[in-house]
C-alpha cells in the first residue's frame, strides 16, 4: 500500500501543487494554499545490514514476500540514533543477533520508494529468532549468494568484492521469478 501526503501536516487542509521561487529557481512542489507549508518528498534513509555470522551471509523473507523472496537485513533509523546504533538494534530486533561490528559498505539509491539505503556489514553472534515481521531465513556461504538487481543488492555485491568475489546477479528471469506476486495488488 502506498501512502501520499494530501493535507498539510500543520492546518489540515488539502495540498495543491505551487509553483515558487526557490534557491535553484522555479519548482513546482505541494504546497497548503492556505499557511505555505512545503511538503518537500525527501527521500528517507534506511538502513541495510550484510548480516555476517560464522563466515556465512543471513538472508531473510519478510512475511509480505513471495516464498523465494530472500534480502538483508533493513530498517528505519530512529530519532536520536547514529546509524550504526540503528542497524545493529534493527539486527538484534529483526534477528535476536548481536552486533559485534558494524561498518560501513556504502550508500545506495532507491528511487522506486524515494530511499537512499546506507549499507553496513555487520558480523554478529548468537541464535536467530526471527522478528514476526519475517517468516523465514537462511544462511549462504559466500560463493554461492546472488545478487539482485536493486539498492541492497548493489550493496551486497560491493562487498562481495570487498572479499574477493565477483558477485553473480539473477539473470532477469530468475529475479521475475524470485518477486513474482510482490507487485500484485493488495485485496
Amino acid at each position: 500500500m502506498r501512502y501520499d501526503t494530501r493535507f498539510c501536516t500543520h492546518c489540515a487542509t488539502a495540498l495543491a501543487l505551487v509553483v515558487l521561487l526557490e534557491d535553484s529557481g522555479e519548482k513546482e512542489r505541494l504546497r497548503c494554499p492556505a499557511c505555505g507549508w512545503t511538503h518537500w518528498n525527501n527521500p528517507t534513509p534506511v538502513l541495510a545490514a550484510i548480516v555476517e555470522v560464522d563466515g556465512q551471509v543471513l538472508l531473510a523473507r519478510n512475511a509480505l514476500w513471495p516464498p523465494k523472496m530472500f534480502a538483508l537485513i533493513t530498517g528505519f533509523m530512529e530519532a536520536g540514533e547514529t546509524p550504526e546504533d540503528g542497524i545493529a538494534r534493527e539486527v538484534k530486533e529483526e534477528t535476536n543477533l548481536d552486533a559485534r561490528s558494524v561498518s560501513l559498505v556504502g550508500v545506495y539509491e532507491f528511487m522506486r520508494m524515494n530511499q537512499v539505503i546506507i549499507a553496513y556489514h555487520v558480523h554478529a553472534t548468537g541464535q536467530v529468532c526471527l522478528s514476526p515481521e519475517l517468516v523465514d531465513h537462511r544462511f549462504y556461504d559466500l560463493h554461492h549468494l546472488k545478487c539482485w538487481p536493486a539498492g541492497t543488492g548493489y550493496a551486497l555485491a560491493d562487498w562481495l568484492r570487498t572479499k574477493g568475489h565477483e558477485p553473480v546477479f539473477f539473470t532477469a528471469e530468475e529475479n521475475a521469478e524470485r518477486r513474482r506476486g510482490l507487485d500484485a495488488p493488495k485485496d
